[in-house]
């Protein structure tokens, strides 16, 4: 698909985009950075994309290779403005409480938890986190092998906070919807607490797109059980597969594979994530 060729999905208005990174050449890289970003992938480029895609808002998540510098991406965040964008960001348990009510009132609503290679916070940080994101208003955007959820999930339910899924579990290697791994996160979104993006698929699936029918069973199955909190993202720069990056516009025409009704993707795209970040 050419660069310029819009998704067949057309996006409602106020639909959002709930899973980009921002990068700047020349920023300073963490200790914990497992690679070098994508200079290029600023957030010019990244508005090019989102204008071919017709989405008008967006959630600007914290690369790991800037560990708990957030200000790449709180600065996009503000060159936006929060009317149209949302942050969320890397803290760790020893994070000043001022520091944390400084940015969310730069648009920071949620603290990231990768505990996959490259992540800068562990599983130490998760509880107390979580007991300021209460405070705030916050959740935590949890990614990880989604086939270990079983040893993680009685201390997940039991967050003060929401609690959102990456990329369909992430199970990195693809599974069915028998897995107790899936089976746990189905525990999660029936508890009422647990959102779920609907992103990323490429980085799993064995299967082509745009369904990538092993990652969209888990989709669809997820969907069905909480509609009202599932959101979607592109993914963008998709730095895990830069020399064969994914369509944009096909990230965003998984929906019309993994949802039914036009009624239900503008539910996921403008609905549920204008709840989960606060937008007008």
């Amino acid at each position: 698909m050419a660069l310029d060729t819009p998704p067949r999905l057309a996006a409602p208005p106020d639909a959002c985009d709930c899973a980009i990174h921002v990068y700047v050449a020349g920023a300073a890289l963490a200790p914990t950075a497992a690679s070098k970003p994508p200079e290029w992938a600023d957030l010019a480029a990244y508005r090019r994309v989102q204008k071919r895609l017709g989405l008008s808002r967006v959630v600007i998540v914290q690369p790991t290779v800037y560990g708990l510098d957030n200000s790449v991406t709180l600065d996009a965040v503000a060159a936006i403005g929060k009317d149209r964008a949302r942050a969320v960001v890397v803290v760790d348990k020893d994070t000043p409480p001022a520091d944390l009510r400084a940015m969310a009132a730069r648009g920071a609503c949620g603290a990231r938890f990768q505990m996959l290679p490259g992540g800068a916070v562990g599983w130490e940080s998760l509880a107390p986190v979580a007991r300021q994101a209460a405070e705030l208003g916050w959740h935590i955007q949890l990614q990880m092998d989604g086939r270990l959820l079983p040893e993680r999930v009685d201390a997940l339910a039991a967050l003060p906070c929401p609690l959102v899924i990456d990329h369909v579990g992430k199970f990195l290697e693809p599974v069915t919807t028998a897995h107790p791994g899936f089976r746990a996160l189905v525990r999660l979104l029936e508890s009422g607490n647990t959102w779920m993006k609907l992103s990323a698929a490429y980085e799993v699936s064995r299967e082509p797109p745009p369904d990538f029918a092993d990652v969209g069973a888990l989709a669809r199955a997820a969907v069905s059980v909480a509609p009202e909190r599932m959101v979607w993202g592109s993914n963008w720069p998709h730095v895990s597969k830069l020399d064969d990056p994914p369509d944009d516009a096909g990230q965003l025409d998984t929906l019309l594979h993994w949802v039914d009704s036009d009624s239900l993707r503008r539910r996921i795209l403008v609905d549920n994530a204008a709840a989960l970040y606060g937008f007008a």
